[in-house]
């Protein structure tokens, strides 16, 4: 089995080969892209078995690639975006993958392809229904409203370097500043672009364009360097993976 893996973040189409090494050993990796134009081109040219496309990449959306595979190519996407679903299954991908992908469900994935070269009529039918039945989603949260004293701050997302959970409510750490939100983390997830804020740990949320390192002691532990604050995040270990490569 050959397999192309296209993504424009280089660390996680890096993470992507690695983890796909240990899980699928006879699973060769013909090429790495970036961008949806080689994406194209790599799969009129090269004619793998397998496909993982990331969706929004430059030049050419990882939908639009999709229609250089070959007939016998089994197409798998791999996104942080879950509104393009309903365009994949139609387009009858073999299974729909939202970043950051854990290990078990990379390894269900990998089990899917090797048992079937395409999802049956009836049970991609079946989940295209059930994908239409579901609610769309809301757009991600954009601001939020800070209790300050007698005043309510008002902080854009985007300022955000990363989040805490504190029993019932949120601590908020931006470059200069510690708020506190009564709203509870795990419901403050869901409102959040999950693009752009990852989970590192069971109470804390990153803003990944704040990340600028990754650093691993002796005893495998992980944590994280941002741009705007001086202390370290901790990543836990089932989060770790996903910084392997940096």
């Amino acid at each position: 089995m050959r397999a192309l893996i296209a993504d424009d973040e280089q660390n996680l189409a890096s993470d992507l080969q690695r983890r796909l090494a240990r899980l699928w050993p006879e699973l060769e990796v013909v090429a790495v892209v970036h961008d949806g134009v080689a994406a194209q081109q790599a799969l009129a040219a090269l004619v793998p078995d397998v496909a993982f496309l990331d969706i929004r990449m430059p030049g050419m959306t990882g939908l639009d690639a999709a229609r250089a595979a070959p007939s016998n190519c089994r197409v798998v996407f791999v996104t942080a975006f879950d509104d393009h679903a309903v365009e994949a299954f139609e387009q009858a991908a073999v299974d729909y993958l939202l970043k950051p992908v854990s290990d078990e469900r990379l390894a269900r994935c990998v089990a899917r392809l090797k048992q079937h070269s395409a999802a049956a009529p009836d049970e991609l039918l079946a989940r295209l229904q059930q994908l239409l039945a579901t609610p769309a989603k809301p757009e991600p949260l954009r601001w939020l409203r800070a209790q300050v004293g007698q005043a309510v701050r008002m902080v854009a997302v985007d300022e955000v370097c990363y989040f805490q959970s504190a029993d019932k409510y949120t601590a908020v750490y931006t470059r200069d500043a510690e708020l506190l939100l009564r709203t509870p983390l795990k419901e403050l997830l869901v409102q959040l672009d999950p693009g752009q804020f990852w989970q590192v740990h069971r109470g804390t949320l990153v803003n990944v364009r704040q990340i600028v390192a990754a650093h691993h002691d002796l005893l495998g532990k992980a944590s994280l360097s941002l741009r705007d604050r001086a202390e370290k995040v901790a990543v836990s270990r089932s989060y770790a993976h996903l910084f392997r490569q940096m």
